[in-house]
């Protein structure tokens, strides 16, 4: 019996992007189609199989110890992008500028989607979903503070709980915009510790 089940939830790819060097800039550049390999994005900063322990992983790993790297794609929705902007006062804020690799439309309430849940396209590229991608304050300061100097500021806490989820390949293939995922959730209930089994 299947461990996950295809829901009749889908979204759209109207954007993807590659950050080439983090210490250069946060921001991606956008492109229009990728190879999503077991490593990620080839060309992108973000990608490999591995990567440092960094502080959201600091109860469980010493900063710098290698670990799976299942924070290969940072995943963010037009509608929640649209709804930070709208709460920080600003026109517009642009993918790159949040160090977007992929950026989909449709999928209400797309940072709390289930954990583990597989987003898929039509030709079998699958990317699982590791969790919600909790705002930092970089790009903040190096990437919207010089086009809405004073707002910068404001991007992490307007942010908070519409960032989005970090992502890793599962089935390697390639991504385009204008491709289509389709949202697989795990077929269990939510954990309910208090509840005797």
């Amino acid at each position: 019996m299947p461990a996950l089940l295809p829901t009749d939830f889908t979204c759209e790819i109207v954007y993807l992007g590659l950050v080439h060097n983090r210490k250069e800039t946060l921001a991606s550049e956008p492109v229009l189609q990728a190879i999503a390999s077991f490593t990620g994005f080839e060309g992108e900063d973000h990608g490999g199989l591995t990567r440092a322990a960094c502080s959201r992983v600091s109860s469980q790993h010493p900063l710098g110890t290698q670990i799976r790297n299942v924070r290969q794609f940072s995943i963010i929705s037009v509608e929640e992008i649209e709804a930070v902007s709208a709460e920080m006062g600003i026109e517009s804020l642009k993918p790159e500028w949040m160090g977007a690799s992929i950026v989909v439309r449709g999928l209400p309430d797309f940072t709390h989607i289930p954990p583990s849940s597989r987003l898929q396209n039509s030709a079998g590229t699958t990317l699982v979903v590791d969790m919600e991608n909790r705002p930092c304050m970089y790009p903040g300061k190096e990437v919207v503070e010089p086009h809405h100097p004073g707002k910068g500021k404001l991007l992490k806490s307007a942010a908070k709980g519409r960032r989005g989820v970090t992502a890793w390949v599962e089935r390697e293939g390639l991504l385009k915009v204008g491709d289509t995922f389709t949202l697989h959730v795990p077929d269990q209930r939510g954990w309910a510790p208090q509840k005797m089994i």
